[in-house]
């Protein structure tokens, strides 16, 4: 199948329009059964009446395995707010009101993978960390409450795709049921790394726009920083993140 040129490409996949559909075509590297499973955690968020892309089909294309599905015409939040700095608390209500909605969602028994087990999971393979840091943060996530809200796992600007009417919510590979303080905490770690004042705009609008402290978040950050670790960080992102481990760790 002759797919032409992709029109983004990310670390595990390349995105290719054709007929109005979008293929995500996974990279070799991945092992089979991934397009499976990112499919399924979208289809169960489109499911729950949220705006994600309607998955169509997975398939093989090329040899690669691949998801199908509906072609949302649109910009990314993200570019959008760059584009317009100065109006940052618009794009910013317009995720934390995405967010919330996510988190209305109330994840049956077995339906996602736990984000407890997902986080631990992570942990415990971070090389950059040693025992007694690992045994230090897995301590601290047992101590945390754990709900079962729909969790994205990976929710930014650049994860939202505005149109005219609606919001809509793409890259679902990292959702899981846990705690939406978990998953607040990881946008606003994701901001940290861009922009100070974008995650501080953040995490105060999405308190006041809430009844949740902002200290009831950041109880998360040394874990979300560790299993941060486990990705494919830049240099300077990784230096951050260990800083705070590292602080949590010395108390």
């Amino acid at each position: 199948m002759n797919l032409g040129n992709p029109i983004a490409t990310g670390n595990t996949a390349n995105l290719y329009l054709l007929d109005s559909k979008i293929m995500k075509v996974f990279k070799d590297f991945l092992p089979q059964g991934e397009a499976y499973y990112e499919a399924k955690k979208q289809q169960y968020a489109y499911s729950k009446g949220l705006n994600a892309p309607k998955v169509l089909e997975v398939k093989n294309i090329n040899d690669s395995q691949a998801i199908v599905m509906e072609y949302i015409y649109g910009e990314t939040l993200g570019q959008q707010l760059l584009n317009d700095l100065e109006h940052a608390e618009r794009y910013m209500k317009l995720l934390i009101n995405v967010q919330t909605s996510i988190h209305a969602v109330i994840v049956e028994a077995d339906a996602l993978e736990p984000l407890p087990e997902r986080l631990k999971s992570k942990l415990q393979a971070v090389s950059c960390l040693n025992d007694i840091q690992k045994q230090a943060l897995l301590l601290k996530l047992k101590s945390l409450k754990h709900e079962h809200r729909l969790c994205h796992g990976d929710l930014h600007p650049f994860n939202l795709i505005a149109t005219d009417k609606e919001v809509y919510i793409i890259d679902w590979v990292d959702a899981s049921a846990g705690d939406r303080l978990a998953d607040i905490c990881r946008t606003y770690l994701l901001f940290l790394s861009f922009s100070i004042e974008l995650a501080e705009l953040y995490i105060d609008m999405y308190c006041k726009h809430t009844t949740i402290l902002k200290g009831e978040i950041l109880e998360w950050l040394p874990i979300i920083a560790g299993a941060r670790l486990y990705e494919n960080v830049s240099a300077e992102e990784n230096k951050l993140l260990m800083k705070m481990v590292n602080e949590y760790c010395s108390r």
